[in-house]
């Protein structure tokens, strides 16, 4: 589970970027690269990043209240 809430947070972090390249220089990051913000690929990357934030929104019920990054190790 550790593994998915890590690409989860760079996936989100990632269409947070693009936001704010919209939002500030009116580029869309993910249109540019896929031809159109209607194309296949645009509409299949945007489905994936909103799958990652509906997961880390779900993730924190399923651990109880904690969302795991790290191994869970506790430093000596």
């Amino acid at each position: 589970m550790r593994i998915v809430n890590i690409i989860s947070y760079i996936l989100v972090l990632l269409g947070a970027v693009n936001w704010g390249l919209f939002g500030i220089f009116d580029f869309n990051l993910v249109s540019a690269i896929f031809s159109g913000a209607r194309s296949v690929g645009s509409i299949i990357i945007y489905s994936i990043i909103a799958a990652a934030a509906l997961w880390l929104i779900i993730s924190p019920f399923l651990t109880r209240g904690r969302l795991l990054l790290g191994d869970g190790r506790k430093d000596d």
